[in-house]
């Protein structure tokens, strides 16, 4: 579809990348991955065409649509939120106009003149059209988008203008995945969205029928949705095939292989450049010299790249809190007339890793809040242990800091026993290297004074820290700097965070906030995950257990019948059974015939008459395969059924 050949790109006078060739197939699932400022996200707008390489050039096939979510900056107005996705389908709202319109021409015509023919013939082509483009479930494929990234129905009706800059930024990726695309580019697209609207994205892409390429800093994202990395390092594109633990593992291996080429061509170097000197001025050893002296000549020297620096702080450990640091008794939160909480029950424990999830708006920061003491509760009480001091990091941490002071110098004030050069490294984990120490605070972005604000908290942590969305605005280097440092940590955590591989590997507890009530799960995401899908299935309706991490797992209930099961038990009326039987006989003749049509198109698609018929041609081919699997999942399901019917 898109072809780069040997595309360059400078930023001022620095190179970003050189001489990448890189062929975009119509099936691509690419994660594009590389230092900040490598220039991740100007390959991408390059891909899109919205920047031009200053070397090289780009080759696209006609009729091929690209398709670019920024990280931030854009902004809808003058719709409502359900009008504004209805918008990408201008061209089918264009032609059901024209359908309605000439509907009632052909009411107003004699039937038997030749103007009615060539207008039911247009409607006819249109009407085809409109049915093989979905255009009859337009509403139901905005529905369905927004469901999936956390819109509530009541905001459908909102304007957009009305939507905060996270909430504007869903609105963008809603519009673009309903416009699809032949080529997605997404350049962080799950910074705004919450774990929910992650996990239906991550199955959107899987089912996504054409290429996508995608810029993440969230590993489990990236290890669910991409089957080629690409690597920008060193001012070159690397490829690796698989997702992005299949990246790492190669990508040590790889390194390994040109470390073993290296130290091999280093001691033949070393045995040439021997001969050569002891032989030098030897008439008898003359051709021999020369020889080698040619071989070295030509010898293409093997490079090996600066080495990536490894960092990883331990950073101080607080004094112990007592056993209880933290207990919740009866507490409910209002504000007004809105409930966020009632009647909540939980206990903390010393050394424990909690993780609060749920959808945005549920209450988690709230949560966070209360457990802080910055906001009040409305009933109950909030026990805090012997000891326990909380230390809070909210998602506006930054406006607690002053915005004259120097980075290093705040942060020297802060750790007074820290050398200068470790403090220094740690500026650079979280993205401040060489003159960007110096900055006056004042002058950082919102993401920028967070990342320091959080390297300011963990130069000196109290033993209770409470952690509200950490991960945001960090790469991948800087995660596993304050991973592994949470990992170290002798204290308690509570934390909010929407990377499924950061609460996986931290978290041994899961706090569900949901409908008013903060459910307890024991283990990590996973764990949680199979539980809440056990009780779900199991319908249970008495209260979660309440207690300590060492209360252990709630015990399994007996399964029910799943919803399928149950009603192949239960008693058919007559009548919807004959109509069950005489839509299973309707689809096995639409399955025969639409197999035919998938060996023709099949047939169709081995002809090569240009990209632009290649493309319609596979998109009819999967469109076709799609229908196919629906029917044969309605007829397996009717079947299964009809046979428990019979039973």
């Amino acid at each position: 579809m898109i072809q780069l050949v040997d595309a360059g790109k400078q930023f001022g006078g620095k190179v970003l990348f050189e001489g990448v060739n890189w062929l975009v197939g119509p099936r691509e699932r690419a994660g594009l991955v590389g230092a900040n400022g490598t220039g991740k996200s100007t390959l991408l707008r390059v891909l899109c065409g919205l920047e031009e390489p200053d070397a090289g050039k780009v080759v696209r096939a006609r009729g091929i649509t690209a398709g670019y979510l920024p990280q931030e900056g854009l902004l809808v107005t003058g719709r409502t939120l359900f009008g504004e996705c209805l918008s990408v389908f201008s061209s089918l709202q264009e032609m059901e106009r024209e359908m309605e319109a000439l509907t009632r021409r052909l009411a107003e015509l004699d039937p038997g003149s030749d103007e009615y023919r060539a207008a039911a013939q247009r409607f006819h082509d249109l009407e085809t059209e409109f049915r093989t483009r979905d255009g009859y479930a337009l509403e139901a494929q905005v529905g369905t988008v927004l469901a999936g990234l956390g819109f509530p129905k009541e905001d459908w009706t909102r304007r957009t203008e009305e939507f905060s800059g996270g909430w504007q930024m869903r609105i963008a990726l809603a519009k673009l995945l309903l416009s699809r695309p032949n080529l997605l580019l997404l350049d962080e697209p799950t910074n705004h969205l919450d774990l929910e609207a992650r996990n239906w994205l991550e199955d959107y892409l899987r089912n996504y029928p054409h290429a996508y390429v995608l810029v993440s800093h969230d590993r489990y994202f990236l290890d669910v949705t991409v089957e080629r990395v690409v690597e920008i390092w060193n001012r070159r594109v690397h490829f690796y095939t698989g997702n992005y633990s299949k990246y790492e593992q190669q990508k040590r291996q790889r390194l390994e292989q040109l470390e073993a080429a290296w130290r091999n061509q280093q001691e033949r170097i070393q045995q040439l450049e021997t001969f050569i000197n002891r032989f030098r001025y030897k008439a008898t050893k003359a051709r021999q010299v020369q020889s080698r002296i040619k071989e070295l000549e030509k010898m293409e020297r093997i490079e090996l790249p600066p080495p990536e620096e490894t960092i990883r702080f331990r950073f101080p450990q607080p004094k112990p809190s007592g056993r209880i640091v933290a207990q919740f008794d009866n507490v409910s939160k209002r504000y007004g007339d809105k409930l966020v909480f009632e009647q909540v029950n939980f206990l903390i424990e010393r050394g424990d890793r909690i993780a609060l999830v749920g959808v945005n708006g549920a209450g988690k920061s709230t949560l966070m809040k209360l457990l802080a003491g910055v906001e009040p509760l409305t009933s109950g009480e909030y026990r805090l242990g012997e000891n326990a001091e909380p230390n809070y990091f909210a998602q506006d941490q930054y406006r607690e800091l002053d915005p004259d002071a120097a980075l290093l110098d705040d942060l020297a004030s802060a750790a007074p026993k820290w050398s200068l050069t470790d403090l220094r490294k740690l500026l650079g984990c979280f993205l401040f290297s060489d003159d960007d120490v110096y900055k006056r605070i004042g002058v950082l972005s919102g993401g920028e004074r967070n990342r320091y604000a959080l390297a300011r908290l963990l130069v000196s942590p109290s033993n209770f820290l409470l952690l509200d969305e950490p991960t945001n605005h960090l790469d991948l280097r800087a995660k596993d700097v304050l991973l592994a440092a949470l990992e170290d940590y002798t204290g308690t955590v509570v934390f909010v965070s929407h990377d499924r591989y950061f609460i996986d590997r931290l978290a041994n507890r899961v706090f569900e906030v949901s409908g008013g009530r903060v459910t307890l799960y024991t283990g990590n995401y996973e764990d949680y995950l199979r539980q809440k899908e056990a009780r779900e299935r199991a319908g249970a309706t008495a209260e979660p257990p309440v207690g300590s991490a060492a209360s252990g797992p709630p015990p399994e209930p007996t399964p029910r019948p799943s919803s399928e099961e149950a009603s192949r038990r239960k008693r058919i009326n007559p009548i919807k059974l004959r109509q069950m039987r005489e839509r299973c006989g309707e689809i096995e003749e639409e399955v025969a015939r639409l197999e035919a049509a998938i060996a023709e198109t099949e047939r169709e698609l081995a002809v090569f008459r240009g990209a632009e018929r290649l493309q319609a041609v596979t998109e009819k081919l999967d469109g076709q395969r799609r229908k196919l699997e629906a029917l044969l999942s309605e007829w397996e399901r009717l079947s299964e059924i009809l046979e428990g019917q019979k039973a």
